[in-house]
């Protein structure tokens, strides 16, 4: 299984949080970043996307076949997410399109257990894989991308 954290692309300043709109510059780094996702991600891959208008047009760089939930939305936790994309044990890959910190919270927690969590750049994906064989379970980190290496 694989599990892409990807944080939204800038977005404005303003009041509600939730209607705040991607700047011109977050436009270009989620295309950007979608541009690179394109041809690497699984096929069937599930994408599951915070209702913040912020992540929406974030993931619509992507595809317009996601699914919104607030699992992974602006107040969620990092267990909660985890829960929704139920990993390690979801057979098909998810791309999580949310919010920092919660983001880098998941992040820690398959990393190293830290709690502190880590800063995720706003555009920038983190991607985990999870293997297991008849002994050994891993999480492995396969990509840290931010919008402006691609």
């Amino acid at each position: 299984m694989e599990l892409i954290l990807w944080r939204h692309a800038e977005a404005e300043d303003g009041f509600p949080d939730t209607a705040r709109k991607l700047t011109e510059k977050g436009l270009k780094q989620a295309h950007n970043m979608a541009q690179w996702l394109k041809p690497r991600l699984p096929k069937n891959t599930r994408i599951m996307v915070s209702p913040a208008k912020r992540a929406q047009q974030t993931a619509l760089a992507l595809s317009n076949h996601f699914e919104t939930t607030q699992e992974v939305g602006t107040s969620t936790t990092a267990d909660r997410i985890l829960a929704a994309a139920n990993w390690p044990y979801e057979e098909s890959s998810i791309l999580v399109v949310g919010h920092q910190p919660t983001l880098g919270n998941v992040a820690a927690s398959l990393i190293c257990q830290n709690h502190a969590g880590f800063s995720i750049k706003k555009g920038a994906i983190w991607w985990f894989s999870y293997k297991q064989s008849a002994d050994t379970e891993n999480t492995i980190l396969r990509a840290v991308i931010s919008p402006d290496m691609v």
